[in-house]
């Protein structure tokens, strides 16, 4: 018989319902009975003991709230009798020694990658088109619309239409019965194999609404973000839009493409509108320039790279009461054993780390990054508090109702996804991630925001755990979606890729789920399977202007 119940830690003081139970059903675990007083809805929680007011709540082995109301053994954990509560941090006494994980499963497995000339990996080769200032939107539009399809790059749909055929075929006298009879439906695959540049995956088009009319601070950490794409090994190279009298000027980005890259050899090609004689002549420039950097990025071949040339950003996203037991300790162990195998993982989104940051701290090699994590944490918190806001406004209306009924539920669940392994570094936002191992990374906990900043830090892969399905990707980085239960697996199989409900089910482990998903990834960097964001084009790209976003 399938498992009802389950205490995430033993020093819990919640228990979870797996499926929904009912007034009066009596439920037993490690040889205690509970009888229920409240019906208790799959994913929520349920007390394992009286509670007075004020008394503190426990999962996941840490505080996740204090009781507002009296709850009786047995009764349902919510909203009206619980708030948000996580205990104090400080820098303290190191504790990073951890048990790596078996990897004789990988050992000396490779994935094939695309090698940059600074040493790393890409597991993708885009070319990026992308504007200093919101004002040249229009024109990177205009410069889509006349590549994308011309060189067979049409995406987001199963299939394409190649119309191309049937103008060959009446240039060169075909009937119109012959015409008719043109079987011109291709499907994605067959539309790839279309591609003037096979060895390209694809032009990627960015737009934002930044450059120009914030902060000095705003433009410099927008630089910094495109920088970081452009640097990123999955990207051979760039065109820039400039208008000339923005803020985000083209000598701050090539300043901090040279510190990221002192010996950047990518192709960069910069134009700008004010010294150009006309707009379509900016735009007719863009586009063989372009053109002509293609070229040069489809010389590049996959070739076998170590399993430690991935950098995995690790994100989660409309997440539910499961997403902490299943999907997330899931891809912590994707990220043990990446770490054990001498690659990088990157965890961001710093609100959903509240309430386990002295866990966090502990983990850091040193007391000074222990120190910058800290800091990072607390200045974040107290932006928001100053705004109105505070991390405890961190959960959305989908997370309550699906269980997650505080930000230090939330966020308990949610620091799974980065294992056990030690921190050995602790990033700013758009700071490039540089160190083998366990990074932490300062990002919003919304979903693109944290994403666009993990592709800018270098992750050549995102592993995205939901709960509740989310249709988002990025432009450069392939984004692996991986559900926390089976129902939204089923619901939603056109944006998942992994089913983490097994683990709910019993079918798997935490550890043989977080095996076969490092066995999808491999496959992916190979460029031998495509991940639903990239089928549907969830290119999503929303740069962080470091104000209050929880």
């Amino acid at each position: 018989m399938a498992q009802k119940i389950l205490k995430v830690h033993p020093s819990d003081n919640v228990i979870v319902a797996l499926t929904d139970l009912q007034k009066g059903e009596q439920v037993t675990l490690d040889n205690i009975d509970y009888e229920l007083v409240d019906s208790i809805q799959q994913k929520h929680k349920f007390a394992t003991q009286d509670f007075n007011v004020g008394d503190i709540i426990k999962m996941y082995g840490v505080p996740v709230g204090k009781a507002s109301q009296p709850i009786k053994k047995g009764g349902a954990v919510t909203t009206e009798n619980l708030k948000h509560y996580s205990s104090d941090f400080s820098v303290k006494d190191r504790n990073t020694s951890w048990t790596k994980p078996d990897i004789s499963r990988f050992e000396g497995k490779t994935f094939n990658g695309y090698h940059r000339k600074d040493g790393k990996v890409g597991t993708a080769n885009f070319w990026l088109v992308i504007p200093l200032v919101f004002c040249e939107n229009r024109n990177i539009n205009m410069i889509k619309d006349a590549m994308v399809k011309e060189l067979g790059y049409s995406v987001g749909k199963k299939y394409d239409l190649n119309v191309k055929s049937l103008v060959e075929k009446y240039k060169h006298g075909s009937a119109v019965n012959e015409l008719l009879e043109e079987e011109i439906i291709m499907t994605a695959e067959e539309s790839k194999k279309n591609r003037i540049f096979p060895n390209v995956d694809g032009i990627k088009f960015l737009t934002h609404e930044g450059g120009c009319g914030g902060t000095r601070m705003d433009s410099d950490t927008l630089c910094n973000l495109l920088a970081g794409y452009i640097t990123n090994p999955n990207v051979a190279g760039a065109t820039v839009l400039s208008l000339g009298c923005q803020n985000a000027q083209p000598e701050i980005l090539q300043n901090a493409i040279k510190q990221r890259d002192p010996n950047f050899e990518k192709p960069l090609y910069i134009l700008e509108q004010q010294k150009s004689q006309s707009e379509p002549e900016l735009i007719a420039e863009a586009v063989k320039k372009t053109f002509v950097g293609l070229i040069q990025a489809n010389e590049i071949t996959r070739q076998p790279a170590p399993l430690s040339k991935l950098v995995i950003g690790l994100e989660c996203g409309g997440s539910d009461g499961f997403s902490g037991i299943s999907a997330n300790p899931a891809v912590g162990h994707v990220s043990d054993l990446t770490v054990a195998l001498g690659g990088t993982s990157i965890l961001s989104e710093f609100p959903e780390l509240c309430g386990v940051e002295q866990e966090l701290s502990d983990r850091c090699v040193t007391d000074q990054l222990a120190d910058k994590f800290n800091t990072l944490m607390k200045t974040y918190n107290e932006r928001a508090v100053a705004s109105g806001s505070g991390f405890d406004a961190n959960p959305s209306p989908g997370n309550i109702k699906d269980g997650l009924i505080t930000d230090a539920i939330k966020s308990a669940g949610a620091a799974k996804k980065g294992g056990t392994s030690p921190i050995i570094d602790v990033l700013d936002y758009t700071e490039p991630a540089v160190k083998n191992g366990l990074n932490l990374l300062c990002t919003p906990g919304n979903d693109v925001e944290s994403t666009t900043g993990l592709a800018g830090s270098w992750a050549n892969i995102i592993l995205f755990t939901t709960g509740l399905g989310t249709p988002t990707g990025n432009p450069v980085t392939p984004t692996i979606k991986i559900s926390s239960n089976t129902h939204l697996s089923q619901r939603m199989s056109d944006i998942i890729d992994v089913n983490a409900g097994t683990v709910i089910s019993g079918e798997d482990t935490i550890e043989s789920k977080g095996e076969e998903m490092l066995e999808y990834i491999i496959a992916v960097a190979s460029g031998e399977k495509m991940p639903n964001a990239m089928k549907l084009a969830q290119d999503d790209f929303i740069p962080w202007k470091r104000g209050v976003s929880l």
